[in-house]
């Protein structure tokens, strides 16, 4: 069976221990998931120079975050690695170079969505980084390469928030409506996402202004460009997930197929 390609806005870390209506959400879009023979995710948290992938059997659970209640430090989520997984993609991205980095393991991009989705971590998970040295289009061309794997069963999940602005977020405050900017800026990626206009979503940046505020940094916003360059032809593109946290931070979960 083609496994889906999925983008999940993860948000606040503690969504990993909370139940709210996304976190309700993510646990419904998972009833409707096929069962994946392994997962590869693209998380935000690892944005670093040059292309790296975990080959651990058993990859560590990484609480890269600070300021945050104990409960949330001592959650693990001890699921197995691929080392054939791992070189499955290393095969699929050549010849761009992918180095084997054993010294990472799940961040909470990863972990904090799967806890929801696949609670009892029975299934083999590898994480992609995010390489911060080349352009969003150099992204979308290098992510096609990735096709090959729903075929083969693997659940290309990108973690990462279509909106996301610290910033602006509503630290410690009431909750606020979201801002006229992340309502307009995720109002066009919809648009164009519906319209199957995915070189549009790639080059986001000329949206000019809402685009700076949406996305003041890239890091959030390209795993989705690796769920959408898993798109096979005529295929729906659904959103599960909706809504705003904080007022700058877009919920919006995409699913390809």
């Amino acid at each position: 069976m083609r496994m889906p390609a999925l983008f999940i806005g993860h948000g606040n870390p503690m969504n990993a221990i909370q139940t709210n209506a996304f976190t309700q959400a993510w646990r419904r879009l998972a009833r409707d998931l096929p069962t994946p023979r392994a997962i590869l995710s693209i998380s935000a948290h690892w944005y670093v120079s040059g292309i790296r992938v975990t080959p651990g059997a058993r990859p560590r659970t990484i609480h890269d975050f600070g300021g945050f209640p104990q409960a949330l430090y001592e959650v693990q989520y001890p699921a197995p690695g691929s080392p054939e997984l791992a070189h499955r993609v290393g095969e699929l991205l050549a010849p761009a170079p992918v180095t084997l980095d054993a010294s990472w393991g799940l961040d909470h991009g990863t972990w904090s969505v799967l806890a929801h989705l696949f609670p009892a971590a029975e299934l083999p998970v590898v994480q992609l980084s995010i390489d911060e040295t080349i352009t969003a289009q150099e992204h979308d061309r290098l992510a096609r390469r990735l096709r090959p794997l729903r075929d083969e069963g693997v659940l290309v999940l990108g973690s990462g928030n279509l909106v996301h602005n610290l910033h602006a977020y509503a630290w410690g405050r009431p909750a606020i409506e979201p801002y006229d900017w992340a309502i307009r800026f995720e109002s066009s990626m919809r648009e164009k996402m519906a319209a199957r206009d995915l070189g549009g979503v790639v080059a986001y940046e000329a949206l000019g202004r809402d685009a700076t505020l949406a996305a003041p940094t890239p890091e959030h916003f390209l795993p989705l460009l690796y769920v959408l360059a898993q798109h096979g032809q005529n295929e729906p593109v659904a959103f599960p997930v909706e809504g705003f946290d904080g007022g700058s931070v877009s919920m919006l979960g995409v699913r390809v197929g």
